[in-house]
C-alpha cells in the first residue's frame, strides 16, 4: 500500500515495460490512468488493472507526440482525480536502420516520440504537480542514453537527451517538491521484441554485452519504478537508475 491515494498516469502503459510498471503500482494501491494511442488497448488493461488489483483506473487513448492531445490528456486526468501524483514517461519507440540511410521523417518521428513528448508530458503534468506542492515524474531513458550501438542513432539521441532534460528539470523542480528520476534499461525481452531478440544472430551479437548473460525480463525494471513513486526515494532527484545486467561496468 505505498502507493495508497496517489494518482498514476502510465504512457505507454499497454505493453512491455509500461503495462509491467501499470500493474506495479496498482499493486501498491495507486490509481492508473492508462495511456497508449489505442482506445480499445486503453480500455481493456484500464479494466485488467481494475480487476486485478481493486483500485480506480482511467483509459485515456492519446498521441503523445500531439501536444494539443498530451494537454486533454492531463486535464481528464485532473477532472476525474483532482490531481496527479506520479507520472511515468514510458511511451517510444525506435527504427533500426543505418544512419547513412536515415530520412527527415525517421529523424523525426524517433526524436518526437522518445524525446519531444517526454518533455511536453512533463511539462502538462509538472503544472499540475506544482500547484498541488509536489509529485514524481520517471522517465523511462535507455542503456542507449550512455552507450551508443550501431543502426539506431536516433534513438540513442533521443535517450541521451531525456537523461539530460530530467537533471534539467529536477534542478529547476526541486523547490516544488517535484522530484524527477529516470530508469535506463538494457534490453528487457517482451511480448513486442521477442520474435526479433530470439533471433540467433542478434542473441549472439547482444549477450555478449552483458554480464549477466540474459535479457531482462519487465518484472526486473517494476520495482525501481515504484521505488521512484513512492517516498522512500524522497531524497532522490536527477538520477538515472541502471538496470542493464552489468552492460556499462566493463
Amino acid at each position: 500500500m505505498k502507493l495508497k491515494g496517489n494518482v498514476a498516469i502510465v504512457t505507454g502503459g499497454t505493453k512491455g515495460i509500461g503495462h509491467g510498471i501499470a500493474c506495479a503500482l496498482a499493486a501498491e494501491a495507486a490509481s492508473i490512468v492508462v495511456v497508449s494511442r489505442t482506445a480499445r488497448d486503453c480500455e481493456r488493461v484500464a479494466a485488467e488493472i481494475r480487476d486485478a488489483y481493486g483500485v480506480e483506473t482511467l483509459a485515456l487513448p492519446t498521441d503523445v507526440t500531439e501536444i494539443a492531445q498530451i494537454e486533454a490528456m492531463v486535464q481528464k486526468t485532473v477532472e476525474r482525480f483532482s490531481r496527479i501524483d506520479i507520472l511515468i514517461n514510458n511511451a517510444g519507440g525506435a527504427i533500426t536502420k543505418d544512419a547513412v540511410d536515415l530520412t527527415e521523417a525517421d529523424w523525426d518521428h524517433v526524436l518526437n516520440l522518445d524525446l519531444k513528448s517526454v518533455f511536453f508530458c512533463a511539462q502538462a503534468v509538472g503544472r499540475h504537480m506544482i500547484d498541488q506542492g509536489g509529485g514524481k515524474i520517471v522517465n523511462i531513458a535507455s542503456v542507449l542514453g550512455l552507450v551508443a550501438d550501431k543502426r539506431v542513432l536516433p534513438y540513442c539521441v533521443a535517450k541521451a537527451g531525456v537523461l539530460h532534460m530530467t537533471k534539467a528539470l529536477a534542478l529547476e523542480w526541486a523547490r516544488y517538491n517535484v522530484r524527477v528520476n529516470a530508469i535506463c534499461p538494457g534490453y528487457v525481452e517482451t511480448d513486442i521484441n521477442r520474435a526479433e531478440l530470439g533471433d540467433e544472430k542478434i542473441k549472439k551479437a547482444l549477450l555478449g554485452k552483458f554480464a549477466i548473460r540474459r535479457y531482462a525480463e519487465v518484472s526486473e525494471m517494476t520495482g525501481a519504478a515504484v521505488y521512484l513513486s513512492s517516498d522512500e526515494s524522497s531524497y532522490m532527484t536527477g538520477q538515472a537508475m541502471v538496470i542493464d545486467g552489468g552492460w556499462t561496468c566493463a
